[in-house]
């Protein structure tokens, strides 16, 4: 287990706005809050700010550190508004997609669709994008907000691949409902992926694929923190995921298919979190000198030894 038994936690890079969109995206959910924000001096961003926040009970951490990754739609947030869960569903989705469509982007309009009541695809004014649906009555135990997977491009055609690899990855995995493209929806091949769900420890993604001319791809704007308890966990993730080796650097790593991840030890959240400003800078230039982290030495940075 990990932090309050969320192992896998998104992370969102912003230029400078990491702590505004934490505000307002806590302000449009329910049981959503700001709970930690830091400083990292001196990164090679100059100083980041660092937000911890929770959306509807899902963790996520964002970061201020330049303009060198933008937000696109290849990875989304599904946030489900489930009648039998929320009084008056239907009436929050709407204010909800109101408030993000704000300075933002409607990539599929808020209306009915054969698969949903009451679905819209927004992306906000950051770059940030989210599906609002009115849940059904069959989602079993889901959570309200799932992180969502766009095959598109060169990994159009992959998307099945990838959950097989990632089960294979993580522990407590495992499959959900899979909905293939039938014959006649070109540019769509008849088989693939149009909708899926699976687990990863305990935690439940959904992936597509999209033949679809789309001027994105999975870049770094949007990773997947992957906390662990010793040193042999991050090995074993870092060995089994990273295959890009020009993108290993501070604990980054990238897969085969371009989604980026980090590696990180659960104390390093811990230090961040209750460390002093020179804890904090002790252990930021150990770990920017680092491709995979190493936690013993992260330990003596933080201890000044």
């Amino acid at each position: 287990m990990t932090i309050s038994g969320q192992t896998i936690v998104p992370h969102l890079w912003y230029d400078q706005e990491a702590k505004e969109a934490a505000e307002l995206y806590t302000s449009i959910f329910p049981d959503s809050r700001i709970t930690h924000v830091a400083t990292l001096r001196d990164t090679p961003s100059g100083d980041s700010e660092i937000v911890s926040f929770e959306i509807w009970g899902q963790k996520f951490q964002a970061i201020s550190a330049g303009p060198h990754f933008k937000l696109n739609p290849s990875i989304s947030f599904t946030v489900y508004f489930d009648p039998s869960r929320v009084q008056d569903s239907e009436e929050k989705l709407i204010t909800a997609w109101n408030r993000l469509s704000e300075g933002g982007m409607a990539l599929m309009p808020l209306d009915k669709y054969p698969f949903s009541e009451r679905y819209g695809w927004i992306q906000d004014r950051y770059g940030l994008s989210w599906q609002l649906t009115l849940a059904g009555p069959d989602r079993g135990d889901r959570p309200a907000v799932v992180t969502s997977l766009l095959f598109v491009g060169d990994q159009c055609g992959r998307a099945e691949e990838a959950m097989q690899f990632y089960k294979s990855v993580f522990r407590n995995s495992k499959q959900g409902m899979i909905a293939r493209y039938p014959a006649g929806m070109e540019p769509d091949r008849e088989g693939t992926v149009m909708f899926s769900e699976f687990m990863l420890e305990q935690q439940w993604f959904t992936a597509m694929d999209s033949a679809h001319e789309h001027r994105f791809q999975f870049n770094e704007a949007v990773s997947l923190m992957v906390y662990c308890d010793s040193q042999e966990e991050i090995d074993a993730y870092w060995e089994k995921l990273s295959a890009v080796p020009e993108a290993e650097q501070c604990g980054w790593l990238k897969d085969r298919f371009g989604v980026s991840w980090q590696i990180v030890p659960r104390e390093m959240n811990e230090m961040m979190s209750k460390g002093t400003p020179e804890q904090l800078e002790r252990v930021t230039q150990a770990f920017l000198q680092m491709k995979k982290f190493n936690l013993a030495e992260l330990r003596q940075a933080y201890k000044g030894i």
